[in-house]
């Protein structure tokens, strides 16, 4: 499931005023309003890592229309700039919806290069409702606990069983946060980077987004444009799918990427044993997942909690000779240690905790209309499910208590953008999370941006992560607003893509600089990257 990062930073004092923010398009925005500005108080919150790192926060209306009423508190970090030359603000957000960006902004400030990011104040937020920020949302914990249900509906008893849950999810979630649930969207979270730029001061801000973090600062960029200096989208969120068709299509990316992972295990026959034909690979994973079904291994591991642990492997091949060990460790010796330690590692991240699932779900619920029959929601997995098994009923089930959430739809924004200083786009042609169509749609809708491919590539979340081709362009773009602007189709730029890992590869984070950092480097961003977009 998605991953978090580890909570670094705690609050600090506020100072009021006063301003007036007026969103560029009031059709997809709250309503031009006066409210209270804050300039933040930051404190030391240095880690061995970040000796420079700092936290605050930041008073926010809950709902900007009425701005003298409930406020809510954000939580920031930041890393300061140190060089004379200082080009502003760079907000940070590593997508969701649900992520905590506070630790990004340390990832970000130590990964670029030391001449760009002194020219920088890294800003890292939780977004309402997320982490460090308050109120924080946790609709039903215990949501995750293992043994789940088995996510395949082979019997309608089955099926019951998990609608049942995805309903007692969203009818908690409308029982315990009646009064925020209206507020927990894209359009609020990015009016709250609007707050935050005035409260640094700044007439414009440089924004960095992964992921859903994408989608994030296109919402900013067309509600704000003017206060735009910068803006850099990594793995893009593809705006016409948001958010019912994007996770149909997700699914389909997810099984290609999977049968990746088979072929890789295949080719490395001579250390995991099973077999040179991936078809028999990955009919050994299905025999593998009907056995968790029937008997769950270390009573933890079932059929849905193996899914959850190998989903992540979709998001970053790093973790592919890890899931081949446990894989090979179960088939070939009945050993199931090495799948439940791979469990708590990757799959159990929901299990321990329910706050960012629950901002996921209370952002995509709200931000876009969903069906409300469950016979569509049936009818259009099963046919996926025909085609691209691997996460067609687990990705259905985690999106499903928007088929029953309590609150009403939002109308979508139309991202499209002609008002914007050159924006760098960054996607690779295999991401399953956000497939590659929905880089080449932002790049037709915004206009003046440059698209960079890592051609060939599959992992989610591609910048700073160890390939020298793209951060290249990124810090160039960082540097001075260079971007490329070429001829390659639908790209301006093609970086080949890195090397899959081996088997004896590690995933540990050691972040340091050279290129035998970037193991490490693609390790620590995708522990802080979110899953499922």
């Amino acid at each position: 499931m998605r991953k978090r990062a580890a909570v670094l930073c705690g609050t600090a004092v506020v100072v009021a005023g006063s301003f007036t923010a007026v969103p560029a398009d009031a059709s997809t925005s709250p309503a031009a309003v006066t409210a209270p500005v804050a300039q933040v108080t930051w404190k030391k919150c240095a880690t061995t890592s970040h000796p420079t790192l700092q936290c605050g926060s930041l008073n926010v209306p809950l709902d900007y229309r009425h701005p003298s009423g409930q406020r809510i508190t954000l939580a920031l970090s930041r890393v300061p700039h140190t060089a004379t030359t200082y080009q502003g603000p760079l907000l940070v957000n590593p997508g969701g919806p649900g992520g905590s960006g506070l630790s990004l902004a340390g990832f970000v400030a130590s990964s670029l290069p030391k001449a760009v990011a002194a020219q920088y104040d890294v800003i890292g937020f939780d977004p309402r409702g997320v982490g460090l920020s308050r109120p924080a949302l946790d609709c039903r914990p215990g949501h995750f606990k293992p043994v789940r249900p088995d996510s395949l509906p082979a019997t309608p008893a089955l099926e019951r069983t998990n609608l049942d849950r995805a309903r007692s999810f969203a009818a908690a979630c409308g029982r315990r946060y009646a009064n925020l649930l209206p507020y927990i969207d894209t359009v609020s979270a990015a009016t709250d980077m609007d707050s935050v730029r005035q409260a640094l001061g700044a007439q414009r801000i440089n924004y960095f987004g992964y992921s859903y973090g994408t989608y994030l600062g296109a919402v900013y960029a067309k509600l704000f444009p003017q206060r735009v200096r910068r803006l850099v989208l990594d793995s893009i969120v593809d705006p016409s799918g948001v958010w019912y068709d994007d996770n149909l299509r997700q699914d389909y990316a997810f099984n290609d990427r999977h049968r990746a992972f088979m072929a890789w295990v295949a080719k490395y026959d001579a250390t995991y044993h099973l077999g040179t034909d991936p078809a028999r690979v990955e009919a050994s994973w299905y025999a593998m997942r009907a056995a968790l079904a029937r008997k769950p291994a270390g009573g933890t591991v079932g059929a849905s909690e193996l899914e959850d642990t190998f989903i992540p492997g979709g998001y970053y091949n790093g973790y592919w000779p890890g899931l081949a060990k446990a894989f090979a460790a179960f088939v070939n010796h009945q050993d199931t240690a090495p799948l439940v330690a791979a469990y708590k590692t990757l799959g159990a991240v929901d299990a321990s905790g329910d706050n960012g699932y629950s901002v996921y779900t209370a952002v995509q619920c709200r931000d876009a209309a969903w069906p409300r029959d469950w016979n569509r929601w049936r009818r259009d997995t099963w046919s996926v499910y025909a085609k691209a098994p691997f996460m067609a009923w687990n990705n259905t089930w985690y999106n499903a208590p928007c088929a029953s959430w309590p609150t009403r739809t939002l109308k979508q924004p139309d991202i499209a953008n002609g008002k914007l200083p050159p924006v760098l786009l960054f996607q690779a042609t295999d991401d399953a999370a956000t497939p590659y169509e929905g880089g080449v749609t932002v790049h037709h809708l915004l206009a003046r941006s440059s698209l960079v491919v890592e051609q060939g590539g599959g992992n989610h979340g591609i910048t700073l992560s160890g390939n020298s081709c793209l951060d290249q362009r990124l810090a160039a773009y960082l540097t001075d607003g260079t971007v490329p602007r070429g001829h390659h189709g639908d790209a301006d730029a093609v970086c080949p893509k890195l090397p899959d890992p081996t088997p004896g590869s590690t995933t540990k984070a050691a972040p340091s600089s050279g290129a035998s950092a970037a193991p490490a480097r693609g390790a620590t961003l995708h522990r802080l990257v979110g899953f499922r977009n």
